[in-house]
């Protein structure tokens, strides 16, 4: 029987049998607490099923994922001149994680290459020591009955983890999650959904929430609207506004739940230009109506006194919960350097009456943090020198369709060193968050109708492939993509890099990451290979052991 298994890095993708023609592991060290992906490449030259098993004394921890491809039907702009990509042609790139045990735990080939994707989520207080990991591959339905194995040899260090340090957000979008799934908004349904979106994303890094107080005024059309996800019902009775908080109330413990601890309070005023309000559903004298939008400019005294009725009473509740210091707010999503003005009036607005709560915005321009109306700037990783230069304490970093050439990013079809490059990234240049736009965006660009993302990865070809989402909707919930388990690993190396830091000093880690880099890493010059991260992280954790 003509099969070819081969235990490979996490960081390749398995296309064909050619691309198993990379390192084999065998071992490998983590901190107890540590996630850790690996693959078990299969080429079967004929029709073959595998019944697929683990053996291990941690075996309740392991978890097994048929890795399927996606069409990537926009691989990157044509513009992009950075040829590091997978392919830059339209095809099938593997990215969706389907657990095993959903069919069967069953691998059938054809003739091709498939791919086993082996995910560890070893637990803070699992004890030190040796612990084989046996994937087992048996032959059934044949006459030519056969069975394999892959063993992984891991070592567990008697230390944990250290709690992610990193805030990091990808826009939770629980308008899509109702679309998808074909229920009513805030239904009971929907918060079950929710629940478990949050709980995955929890699980991926994600420790701060987009919190839609006021349905998010992002990627809508104009003079159109999303679909109605403000978590505060509004009344107006008279001149005065009346608001109920019990909806953001369950968002919150709900967040608690899964240990997210910050919130994404929603923009303010309309994206790309501060020119109009977002849309604001209010209840009056038994209607309800879109009372503010697009027909309300942002500078309109009628927003400037609901605006002014709104917050007090917010930023009161967000007091009461215990959560104003985990608090984010946001005042316009890309505000360019021709909104200075516009930005100016906003912030000054708002400014007296978020008094003691942050502020943050995605922004490529070094002024608008100048100018001190951005004390949190989020900026563009292609744009970030001058901000790096300047020595902003509180920097943080983003990335979106933009960002393809020379830096990292996540599209679906650009390899996975792309994505994880960014953990060594924040640590060196001691970046306090991260921010993407998409953790499950299911619609076409500016929201005009739903996708499949499933055979519509690129918000209709507005967008290179993957770049609106990072998990996939699944019959009753979610379903991770590679790319997100990989850059769970980008944030785990920042943490690595600073346990070790707190060994042998910061400037001795950064030398180290250089060394091994061989060259000075920035976020646009790092090695464009599977193996420098993985390589790294081993000897740092080695490292670790030897000075415990």
């Amino acid at each position: 029987m003509n099969i070819c298994i081969k235990q490979i890095s996490s960081l390749e993708k398995i296309r064909n049998k050619e691309d198993m023609n990379t390192p084999c592991i065998t071992n490998k060290t983590i901190l107890a607490g540590e996630c850790f992906s690996y693959q078990i490449g299969v080429f079967a030259a004929e029709t073959t099923e595998l019944k697929l098993s683990v053996v291990s004394p941690i075996k309740e921890y392991v978890k097994l994922y048929l890795v399927k491809g996606v069409f990537a039907d926009f691989p990157v702009y044509q513009e992009c001149c950075d040829d590091d990509f997978i392919t830059k042609t339209p095809g099938i790139i593997p990215d969706l994680l389907v657990p095993a045990e959903t069919e069967d735990n069953s691998l059938r080939l054809s003739g091709n290459a498939e791919s086993i994707w082996v995910e560890l989520k070893s637990p803070r207080g699992l004890a030190a020591g040796e612990y084989p990991i046996t994937v087992c591959l048996e032959c059934v339905g044949s006459s030519e009955a056969a069975s394999f194995s892959q063993t992984l040899k891991l070592s567990v260090l008697p230390a944990p983890l250290p709690k992610q340090e990193t805030i990091f957000t990808q826009w939770f979008h629980a308008d899509c999650i109702a679309d998808a799934h074909n229920v009513e908004i805030y239904s009971e349904k929907h918060w079950e959904l929710i629940d478990k979106y949050m709980q995955m994303a929890a699980e991926l890094g994600i420790n701060m929430l987009l919190t839609p107080v006021i349905t998010p005024p992002l990627d809508t059309a104009p003079g159109a609207a999303r679909p109605c996800t403000q978590l505060v019902k509004i009344e107006k009775k008279g001149e005065k506004f009346i608001f109920d908080f019990s909806l953001l109330k369950r968002w919150i413990d709900l967040c608690r739940k899964h240990g997210i601890e910050y919130f994404e309070i929603s923009h303010l005023f309309s994206q790309w230009g501060l020119e109009y309000s977002p849309n604001i559903r209010v209840k009056e004298n038994g209607r309800e109506f879109y009372m503010f939008g697009w027909d309300v400019k942002a500078a309109d005294k009628s927003y400037k006194d609901f605006l002014e009725s709104l917050l007090p009473e917010l930023t009161a509740f967000l007091k009461s919960e215990g959560i104003a210091d985990k608090c984010y707010f946001h005042i316009s999503d890309e505000p360019k350097i021709q909104h200075i003005d516009a930005y100016r009036y906003a912030y000054n607005l708002v400014k007296p009456m978020l008094e003691g709560f942050k502020t943050m915005d995605a922004l490529s321009n070094l002024e608008f943090f100048k100018s001190g109306l951005v004390p949190t700037p989020v900026t563009s990783s292609n744009h970030i020198e001058p901000f790096l230069e300047y020595g902003v304490d509180n920097q943080w970093v983003y990335y979106c369709c933009a960002q393809h050439t020379k830096v990292g990013n996540r599209f679906i079809a650009m390899p996975s060193y792309r994505n994880r490059i960014l953990g060594l990234q924040i640590y060196k240049f001691g970046i306090k968050g991260f921010l993407q736009w998409g953790y499950n965006f299911y619609y076409c660009s500016l929201s005009r109708f739903a996708v499949n993302p499933y055979i519509n990865t690129s918000c209709n070809k507005a967008y290179p492939s993957g770049d609106a989402f990072s998990v996939y909707p699944g019959t009753d919930g979610p379903l991770p993509s590679l790319r997100a388990l990989i850059f769970r690993e980008a944030l785990q190396d920042i943490e690595i890099c600073r346990m070790l830091e707190r060994l042998i000093g910061r400037d001795a880690v950064i030398e180290m990451i250089d060394k091994e880099a061989g060259m000075n890493l920035t976020f646009s010059e790092y090695p464009r290979n599977s193996s420098f991260i993985p390589n790294l992280i081993e000897k740092m954790e080695k490292m670790i052991k030897e000075r415990l």
